[in-house]
């Protein structure tokens, strides 16, 4: 299992109603830390009605914990774009 589907399994938690993930990895080769860790970069976005009423902070959170096992091994970086339904 590659790590883009490692990540949607443990965010399958989230019951996302949409998420997409793209691997950046290429962009930022050799950049200080990547050798260190081995893991790339990644640009997330996921829209689940567990965000809802949540803080960015909060939302960002509740990734940070679904992924913890995987940072700073597989995941170097992660950017994020949480949304709610209505958002």
């Amino acid at each position: 299992m590659n790590t883009i589907d490692q990540i949607k399994q443990k965010l399958a938690i989230l019951e996302p109603t949409a998420i997409d993930i793209f691997d950046d990895s290429a962009s930022h080769a050799g950049h200080a830390g990547v050798q260190e860790t081995g893991g790339g970069h990644y640009e997330l976005t996921i829209v689940s009605s567990m965000f809802s009423g949540k803080l960015t902070l909060q939302r960002h959170r509740m990734i940070y914990e679904c992924l913890s096992d995987l940072m700073p091994g597989a995941i170097h970086a992660l950017s994020i774009q949480a949304f709610a339904p209505e958002d």
